[in-house]
């Protein structure tokens, strides 16, 4: 077992490495949506924080950070439409190898745009992510980029660093070996885990801004923030 009492900011995912295998990459960004879907809890997030806040007659704006192959896209618009509710996604990643593979699967409701959050004159009414706070390194930046942009929500989601994630994911990917193979998933989830920040560690970092740290079970937490015109 790794020393998981400090975040390992050196390490670097392999998917990150502008050189990687573009066949595994693919694979993984393929990947994503079953795993996302076991391990990130978006679909109770959607539930509890996003679709209250939705309408059946008023199209609400989300910006989904750091998309990725965009499954988390797709997925929050298609839950939106099965629940008869108005949302338009975008997507939006700075590498280009992700956008491409995003805008390659068909997506009702989703645009993806190759760019920074920061680089959006757009204003959205929510602003989410998911997975990217432990690669970001100017973490009150971030912050404050992407709050700058939501009017109504922001919600971040990560991983927790800890003993019991780091062997349950390496447990859980070793059983299904078979589906992972030829992708980054085992590799560069293990390297998330240990780069991520604990709640504890950004509740004590984040005590005197207005960012709420929220632990989600299994290992997880939400960062959010309502913006101020909403509050």
């Amino acid at each position: 077992m790794h020393d998981l009492s400090t975040r390992s900011t050196h390490l670097a995912e392999l998917m990150d490495d502008a050189d990687c295998d573009r066949a595994a990459l693919d694979r993984t960004y393929r990947r994503f949506l079953y795993v996302n879907a076991v391990v990130s809890g978006w679909r109770a997030t959607y539930r509890d924080v996003i679709r209250p806040l939705l309408s059946a007659t008023e199209t609400r704006t989300l910006l989904d950070v750091g998309s990725g192959g965009g499954d988390l896209s797709r997925s929050l618009a298609r839950w939106a439409a099965r629940d008869g509710l108005r949302l338009e996604v975008t997507g939006v990643d700075p590498d280009p190898r992700a956008q491409e593979f995003a805008a390659s699967v068909a997506s009702p409701g989703v645009r993806f745009v190759t760019a920074r959050a920061e680089e959006l004159d757009e204003q959205f009414d929510f602003v989410i992510s998911n997975h990217v706070l432990h690669h970001v390194d100017d973490l009150e930046g971030f912050l404050a980029s992407t709050s700058a942009r939501a009017r109504v929500l922001t919600v971040h989601a990560d991983i927790e660093r800890s003993r019991f994630a780091y062997r349950a994911f390496a447990t859980g990917t070793t059983l299904a070996w078979p589906a992972l193979r030829g992708s980054f998933i085992r590799p560069d989830g293990l390297t998330s885990i240990r780069r991520a920040h604990r709640a504890a560690e950004l509740r004590e970092r984040l005590a005197d801004t207005d960012w709420r740290v929220i632990p989600r079970i299994p290992a997880h937490y939400l960062l959010m923030r309502v913006s101020r015109a909403r509050a």
